[in-house]
This record gives structure tokens, C-alpha cells and sequence, in this order.
């Protein structure tokens, strides 16, 4: 099997330039967080978005109505919001700023970081403040 690679390059890693160029971008659907044991395949017909394997079990970041339609168990209901920049994985600061906006708005989020963007799941009933939180703090950002 073949497949084209994407050349790999840093992104951005000051902090200032990071926070100012944000573009957080609200994906609509709903994810639920799902486990099933390390030893087993994911179960067929969903495909997660993320999936992570600790020693207690496989988590599995999976879009609502699949992990319905196979009867998977789910937790914490959330949209995902991505911070378009694309931040090096270097960076120092940057989720450590954004979960603190959050958590003194009052809202939980689980952050999780990829090759390219910052990924921040936030319950469905409060993905309107964090965004309206994450556009503050890049117009902030932006005049300091």
C-alpha cells in the first residue's frame, strides 16, 4: 500500500502570534466520549475521530448518532472547536491560556492536540460562550 505524504513543517510556535491568530472554527455535530477494552477492534460501522488506548481501556471520541446506532455507552456530549492556526507542537502557552479563559468563563473543556491544530471539545449547551470567549481573547490578542 501507497499513500502521498504531506511534507512536514513546524507551525507557528510564539505565543503572542498564536493567540492573535486563533480563528477558532465550531463544528456543528454532537461527540460523545466512548471506551471499549484495549484488546477489542473498534467496533464496526463508527469511525472515530479520535481514539486514544490507556491501560484501563480504548477511548474513542465518536459523533453521537454512531455510537447510538452500535450501542455504545458515551459520556459528555460536546461540540469540537478548532483553532484553525496551525500551532507547533513546541508551543509553550498556548492551551494553557485558552483552557484558563474557559475555566474562568465556567466552562469544562477537553483540549487535544494534532499535527496541525488544537482541538477543544466543550459541552454542546456552552460551545456559543467559548467561542464568544476564543474571539475575545483573539481580538485581544490582537490590540496588545
Amino acid at each position: 500500500m501507497s499513500f502521498e505524504r504531506t511534507p512536514l513543517f513546524r507551525g507557528e510556535g510564539n505565543l503572542d502570534t498564536l493567540l492573535a491568530s486563533l480563528q477558532p472554527q465550531l463544528d456543528a455535530a454532537v461527540y460523545v466520549f466512548c471506551t471499549v477494552p484495549s484488546d477489542k477492534p473498534v467496533p464496526a460501522n463508527i469511525q472515530p475521530i479520535c481514539q486514544f488506548t490507556e491501560s484501563e481501556g480504548m477511548t474513542l471520541i465518536v459523533e453521537q448518532t454512531q455510537a447510538a446506532k452500535v450501542g455504545l455507552e458515551s459520556v459528555y456530549p460536546c461540540h469540537r472547536i478548532t483553532l484553525t492556526v496551525h500551532s507547533d507542537l513546541a508551543a509553550v502557552g498556548l492551551l494553557a491560556t485558552v483552557t484558563q479563559v474557559l475555566a474562568t468563563a465556567g466552562i469544562s473543556v477537553n483540549a487535544i492536540s494534532a499535527y496541525y491544530h488544537d482541538h477543544l471539545f466543550v459541552p454542546c449547551d456552552r460551545a456559543d460562550d467559548a467561542m464568544a470567549c476564543l474571539q475575545t481573547l483573539t481580538t485581544d490578542s490582537q490590540s496588545a
